[in-house]
């Protein structure tokens, strides 16, 4: 088993460097694979209503008996935004789940044509309040909305979840985080259906220290100060995932590798993409 280091988040909450994601994993294979991760060493899993798996995150949970050891996430959908709706939208989730808090909840995306993200994350800092949900965030916001976000509500977001890899470093997010105390958390870190593992830069710098491609991009996202969340249900790639914290980088192989940069890789612009 992996033992991945956590950070503290600004309300406290120890958070792991690396989370498993579950998009796409459901049904009895699903539980299967979410189960194999957290047996792999994984304490950090992320869901969200929409990708309709609550259900097969929670049996997992429940079947390791190791709940107080892990952080379960999931996530708003812009259809459930406001205050009363975002209310009923966490506790279907916590029946979803079978679970009696949700111990990292977010805001899947801003929706700014809508513009109840402010109402929405009012309700959270309540729900947080109240017991039924732990740590409180986002997703695919940007700064802009985030200091809207601090300044009607005086709660920082302890979390932003945001397309990030080495075609999207985010160099600019990641800097207003850091000068904020929002936690970085990447989704889609291995820039999925691209030829990012591929790329000569990448290979020669696995190749310099003797592990995979995946593991040096998974690193470089660590020693950028972000969470990644990859997903697998191979038992021997989750394994593999999350295997990297025993060799460094150097600042020059993370200048290379975010080298590569060149933009977002789908039609994911938080001022433009809504999801419901």
């Amino acid at each position: 088993m992996v033992t991945i280091p956590t950070v503290s988040l600004n309300d406290g909450t120890a958070f792991p460097e690396l989370g498993f994601g579950t998009y796409t994993l459901r049904g009895d294979d699903g539980v299967a694979a979410i189960e194999a991760a957290i047996g792999a060493g994984y304490r950090l899993l992320d869901s969200a209503v929409n990708y309709q798996n609550e259900v097969e995150v929670g049996e997992a949970v429940r079947r390791t008996g190791i709940r107080d050891e892990l952080i379960v996430t999931t996530k708003v959908p812009g259809r459930e935004h406001g205050y009363e709706e975002t209310v009923r939208s966490a506790h279907g989730s916590l029946e979803r789940l079978g679970l009696d808090r949700i111990d990292l909840y977010l805001i899947h995306w801003p929706n700014p044509s809508v513009d109840r993200y402010v109402e929405t994350f009012r309700a959270m800092i309540d729900l947080r309040r109240d017991g039924k949900v732990g740590s409180i965030g986002v997703s695919n916001f940007t700064a802009a909305m985030l200091t809207r976000l601090i300044d009607e509500t005086g709660v920082t977001p302890a979390v932003n979840q945001v397309e990030m890899h080495p075609y999207f470093p985010q160099d600019a997010l990641r800097a207003f985080h850091a000068a904020h105390g929002i936690r970085t958390e990447s989704w889609s870190p291995l820039a999925r259906r691209s030829e990012l593992l591929s790329e000569q830069v990448v290979a020669d710098v696995a190749a310099a220290h003797g592990v995979s491609p995946t593991q040096a991009v998974l690193r470089w996202h660590t020693q950028l100060g972000s969470t990644p969340i990859p997903k697998s249900a191979t038992p021997a790639r989750q394994v593999e995932n999350a295997d990297v914290f025993d060799f460094t980088l150097t600042d020059a192989e993370i200048r290379a590798i975010s080298g590569l940069e060149r933009g977002r890789l789908w039609d994911g612009d938080p001022e433009t993409h809504e999801e419901m």
